[in-house]
């Protein structure tokens, strides 16, 4: 064998020092959950500083040739003065501000873990100490000891994520709040109702705290969020000030400062708010403030007394398919949902069964691939490799009977992936299971465009019937849908007595009323979903007006699996977001064939296609809106001088929906600016069209608006799309449809993916569905389809007053065994509490 220092000498080019910005993954291997505290330790690459656990580094070395690894091993230290040691009670000293590492929020012990470490060289695994260094010549003892001083001084990834300092709730008195100028205008707020005055957006909505002004928030990267009025108000007016509707509790509210640009504190908040009716000072403080609540959760995510089952012991239990995830602070939900997905087959087959090669095709970091981090994070779900007891600091010999607590999985790197870039789901911050669902099966859409997509089991058709009741025409349309969304008919209580009898003793200050909780049956909850709706501002285009019609919903197909989502989340009366406290009794079976759709019936005339004619004004050029250029001597209604009024709010409202911008601005053209039922209505009515999501093109005009030529395509814009998996004609389609505007773009190429998969691109952009002769447009989305019975094998439920506060837990059936999974704690359940449920997964009964 080699020396030890001439090999190191052969490789030193190879070994660098961690530069500011470089990612140092010093916790966490990128393709296993191994780390520093596992079995053989990590092994950091001394140049990517990717970490690899013992069963890996000889993969990436024959993949690399990389040779110099730095290995790392921790051993937990016997803590001395402990006396709570491993009791699961909180820390001695109490936080009292909701922050991590500074003074008065969580302790950050660095101190429990012995550290070793030294150089391995690969593929012989020779290992070189720091005494062994101090022998070496001084160029090799130079690069490799700053190298190992480097990567260990770092802030690791998942350090400078998840622990470093973190402070969630200072903020500053804003220097707008005592001097605040409200206008007298006799303005007051409801309680509820809300709607943006600009666009009627009904979230996000920020009330200026001069003049009353109910307006939507800022929009984000992605498009989600607000429309920005609020924003546009405070450049209109400079008034400074504005509070978030929703967030207001007899302890405060979200303030923000436009002048400041953050987040600030209003300590005449009270003044302010009752200046417009609010009078948030009277409300009785019956719960703890979100920071008091999230504290709390913080402090015990380690404690199984957090969803204890009333009255019973709970077994732990072990093995593949039964592994826990550590909390990472308020990640619940990542965690429940995650759960249930892993046991869904199609995710299984997806990312599991093929690990290996998975693994074995992973790029060259793949901490930052998505599809390589659902593998690792199923993996160690289903593996078993990491369900196992945590050891017990208080028990060195290890006698004691198994805890509730598991090594488990820490899923910092996926949790970060997914998150990346999300104004929510970057954060700490607790937040709704059912829209981290979403989220998830939106990025697994992404990053499926070829081969098995899992979100398929999921996806299903939504049929929706309006009926004109002037004409009894009607119209059907379809969408595509993931959840059913099931209504809480609160007027269907079955305790309704007993809930009035502890209501009055509330009132009268009788502190021993008891707490009742609604009895819902699920059959009033389902009788909720499939009645019509009344639509009141419909424009029939039977008779060429606006009327009353009916609206009924039906299963166009029924998916393999079916989540159910029970709407309890509202707005108190008193602003407070709450959570309807209802008992619903969810069956183990379901039946949903009544729901069926059936399609048009015999005999049933349909609404004819006409839309109403455009809303046009002679008073606004095209070019101001559109961008059109025309014939000036045109004077028809379609004059290139004459623009359509478009509604913005309109528009907004399809595009929340996912719809793309042109397709929604060709909506609400087509149907006159009757509102959003009619633009809905022809939006649907036109998914199948080739040039449904092409630019509006005006009669007269040579060119479509938001078309750019090939030469002014930004190289820069084109490569960022390529770089994304896409061809270069494919990101100059979507450049050219979004007026080479690289967010739109981005926005536009993931929404029209079997758009793009299922056309010739050629060399000058043009499609195959444009030129000459055409094709048959593409089909729809791919939906599964079969009876419509089945059976509960999982659920997710929430505990706490709201989304943004409390703790998620999941049961899921395993061999006929319900099996609660509470983050680290995985046990047999004796009494699964399936009537308290936020989220329900059924799967399909075999017939």
């Amino acid at each position: 064998m080699a020396d030890v220092g001439d090999v190191l000498m052969s490789v030193l080019s190879t070994i660098r020092v961690p530069k500011p910005g470089d990612r140092v993954h010093k916790d966490e291997c990128a393709l296993s959950f191994s780390s520093p505290e596992s079995e053989g330790g990590l092994y950091m690459c001394m140049n990517s500083f990717l970490g690899f656990g013992s069963q890996y580094v000889d993969r990436h070395h024959a993949r690399t040739g990389q040779r110099a690894y730095l290995h790392i091993t921790r051993t937990r230290k016997a803590k001395e003065d402990d006396n709570n040691s491993g009791s699961g009670h909180p820390p001695k000293k109490k936080p009292t501000r909701l922050a991590i590492g500074i003074e008065g929020g969580f302790d950050v012990d660095q101190e429990q873990y012995e550290e070793d470490i030294k150089v391995v060289i690969l593929p012989d695994r020779q290992e070189v100490t720091s005494e062994d260094l101090a022998t070496m010549p001084d160029v090799v003892r130079e690069r490799v000891s700053l190298s190992m001083a480097g990567i260990m001084a770092a802030d690791s990834v998942s350090h400078a994520l998840q622990v470093q300092q973190w402070d969630g709730e200072v903020r500053q008195e804003s220097k707008h709040a005592a001097d605040l100028k409200q206008l007298d205008n006799g303005l007051k707020i409801p309680p509820s109702g809300w709607r943006c005055e600009v666009c009627d957006l009904q979230e996000n909505l920020w009330m200026n705290l001069t003049d009353g002004k109910v307006l939507c928030g800022r929009r984000y990267f992605d498009g989600s969020g607000g429309n920005n009025h609020a924003l546009l108000h405070y450049q209109e007016t400079g008034y400074p000030l504005a509070v978030k509707l929703g967030t207001i509790t007899p302890d405060g509210a979200d303030v923000y400062s436009y002048d400041e640009d953050d987040m600030v504190l209003d300590s005449k908040l009270p003044e302010h708010l009752s200046h417009f009716g609010i009078d948030m000072m009277t409300m009785e403080k019956t719960e703890r403030t979100m920071t008091e609540l999230e504290i709390a959760v913080n402090q015990r995510v380690g404690e199984w007394e957090v969803i204890q089952e009333s009255g019973t012991t709970l077994k732990p239990l072990f093995g593949p398919g039964l592994t826990g995830m550590r909390n990472l602070g308020n990640s619940c939900y990542l965690n429940s949902v995650m759960q249930v997905l892993f046991t869904v087959p199609d995710f299984q087959s997806k990312y599991v069964s093929y690990f290996d090669k998975i693994v074995d095709e992973a790029p060259s970091d793949p901490t930052q691939d998505f599809k390589t981090q659902v593998a690792k994070l199923g993996y160690g779900l289903l593996s078993g490799e990491y369900s196992k007891p945590a050891p017990d600091p208080g028990d060195e010999n290890g006698a004691s009977e198994p805890r509730g607590d598991q090594i488990g999985i820490a899923p910092r790197m996926f949790k970060a992936l997914v998150g990346r870039g999300h104004p929510e789901f970057s954060t700490n911050r607790q937040q709704d299971a059912q829209e981290f669902l979403l989220h998830f099966i939106n990025m697994v859409e992404r990053n499926c465009r070829s081969g098995a997509n899992p979100s398929e089991a999921f996806r299903f058709l939504v049929e929706e019937k309006i009926v004109c009741q002037q004409s009894q025409k009607a119209k059907y349309t379809q969408r595509v849908d993931y959840i059913v969304q099931l209504p809480v008919p609160m007027d269907h209580a079955t305790n309704t007595e007993e809930l009035q009898e502890a209501e009055r003793r509330r009132e009268e200050g009788d502190s021993s009323a008891p707490t009742v909780r609604a009895q819902i049956p699920f059959s009033a909850c389902m009788a909720a979903l499939s009645e019509p709706e009344i639509l009141t501002d419909f424009w029939s285009s039977a008779v060429q007006a606006k009327t009353t019609a009916t609206k009924t919903t039906r299963f166009a197909s029924f998916p393999d699996h079916l989540v159910i989502q029970i709407k309890k989340f509202t707005f108190g009366l008193d602003w407070v977001p709450k959570k309807l406290d209802v008992s619903i009794d969810v069956p183990d079976t379901l039946d949903l064939s009544a729901l069926r759709a059936t399609g048009q019936q015999p005999g049933e005339e349909l609404l004819p296609e006409v839309a109403p004619p455009p809303l046009m004004t002679p008073d606004v050029e095209v070019k101001g809106i559109l961008g059109s250029h025309g014939n000036d001597e045109d004077d028809s209604l379609y004059s290139p001088l004459l623009s359509p009024v478009l509604d913005d709010s309109t528009v907004s409202q399809l595009c929340e929906m996912g719809f793309p911008l042109e397709a929604c601005r060709k909506a609400v053209y087509y149907t006159g600016n009757t509102g959003i039922d009619a633009a809905m209505n022809w939006t649907m009515s036109h998914m199948d069209d080739p040039d449904f999501s092409a630019p509006l093109v005006l009669p007269g005009s040579s060119t479509g608006p938001g078309t750019t030529p090939t030469e002014s395509l930004s190289e820069e814009h084109l490569a960022t799309i390529v770089s994304m998996g896409f061809s270069r004609d494919q990101a100059t389609k979507a450049l050219r449809a979004t007026s080479n505007v690289l967010d739109r773009a981005v926005d536009w190429i993931f929404s029209h993916l079997d758009d793009l998969e299922s056309m010739d691109v050629s060399e000058g952009g043009r499609s195959a569905a444009e030129s000459e002769g055409g094709r048959d447009p593409p089909p729809g989305p791919r939906v599964r389809d079969g009876p419509g019975k089945y059976e509960l094998f999982a659920f997710i439920s929430h505990m706490g007053t709201s989304t943004m506060c409390g703790h998620y837990v999941c049961h899921i059936k395993k061999d006929q065994q319900w099996v609660i999974f509470n983050d680290q704690k995985v046990c047999a359940s004796e009494k699964p509490p399936k009537d308290l449920g936020y989220l329900y997964f059924y799967r399909r009964v075999s017939e």
